[in-house]
């Protein structure tokens, strides 16, 4: 049975006031998180070809590289740090953006988009869920907050591959065989990546058009789901908090999420393959699956601790 191993790398971290995040919620409270990004390896079975991906690339080193737009939506966030960055992350480990063959975004928001230009190997392909380039080259706008600034020129649109639409089908929609939409346990859609059971793409919808997590077999009988943005406290998992909303200078309704009850569909899942496990198609038993949310302080201590991190494993 195919399987991976997953690294957790460091890539930054920035402070998220508690009140835009979860209500009820103290009007004071802030806490530094990470913006987590991960490097997970996988080898052919009958190749014995590896293929390594990264999956987001956290906060952009060089805060002034952001759009001037954000400027002010990053003041609100100090305080932030930007090392290390991917790059440095992999060079830990004796890698280079050079062994890397896809970058895969969770979404297109700034703090996991990270310096995509950094990848510039013409073998590294962007992977991004559909939807994100509309965001990105202004098509799809989502008035919800100052942290809704995209750049049009993020990615090089020669080495990006949008997946399809999210839906379940029996022949593929895209020019890559692989990129299948199915059911997968309690998900509507997931993309087989590998075509091996070792890699899936999980739609992950409600935070923002694209997003999308990375579910990956670890072992026989577990694995580990990378959520990126679907949940930013763990709160919100538990049901102690519910999501919040606020009223800018302006008057006008914000979010952190663009579809509400569609994200609060997306926690369910996620709640319940982490008590229930999944259940593959042709399996007989269900496999315990871990949750790490791009933002999770609490799990980033802790695989600091247990040597998670690059060129440790997880």
């Amino acid at each position: 049975m195919a399987t991976v191993t997953a690294h957790a790398l460091g890539a930054g971290h920035l402070t998220i006031p508690e009140r835009f995040f979860v209500k009820p919620a103290d009007p004071d409270a802030k806490r530094t998180v990470p913006s987590l990004s991960f490097l997970i390896q996988h080898k052919d079975a009958v190749s014995g070809k590896v293929s390594r991906i990264v999956f987001d690339l956290g906060m952009r080193r060089d805060l002034s590289l952001y759009p001037p737009a954000l400027e002010s939506h990053l003041a609100s966030r100090q305080p932030i740090s930007t090392e290390p960055d991917p790059v440095a992350s992999l060079a830990k480990g004796g890698l280079s953006v050079d062994d890397i063959d896809y970058v895969m975004f969770s979404h297109v928001h700034y703090d996991h988009v990270g310096m995509p230009r950094d990848f510039n190997n013409e073998k590294t392909k962007f992977i991004v869920g559909n939807g994100a380039l509309d965001l990105l080259n202004g098509t799809t706008k989502h008035d919800l907050g100052k942290h809704m600034v995209f750049e049009s020129d993020l990615l090089p649109l020669d080495r990006t591959i949008e997946l399809p639409p999210p839906e379940v089908s029996e022949k593929p929609s895209h020019n890559h065989a692989q990129f299948l939409w199915k059911h997968l346990g309690p998900f509507p859609a997931a993309i087989d990546f590998f075509n091996d059971g070792s890699v899936y793409i999980v739609n992950s919808p409600g935070h923002l058009p694209g997003h999308v997590n990375l579910l990956c077999r670890l072992s026989p009988n577990k694995f580990i789901i990378m959520a990126g943005d679907a949940c930013h406290d763990v709160r919100l998992l538990t049901g102690e908090r519910d999501i919040a909303t606020w009223t800018d200078e302006t008057s006008k309704q914000c979010c952190i999420h663009v579809d509400i009850p569609t994200a609060k569909e997306n926690l369910a899942r996620l709640r319940a393959v982490t008590k229930d496990g999944i259940e593959v198609d042709g399996e007989t038993e269900r496999a315990p699956v871990e949750l790490v949310f791009a933002h999770d302080f609490a799990w980033e201590e802790d695989a600091v601790k247990k040597g998670r991190f690059w060129p440790g494993k997880i």
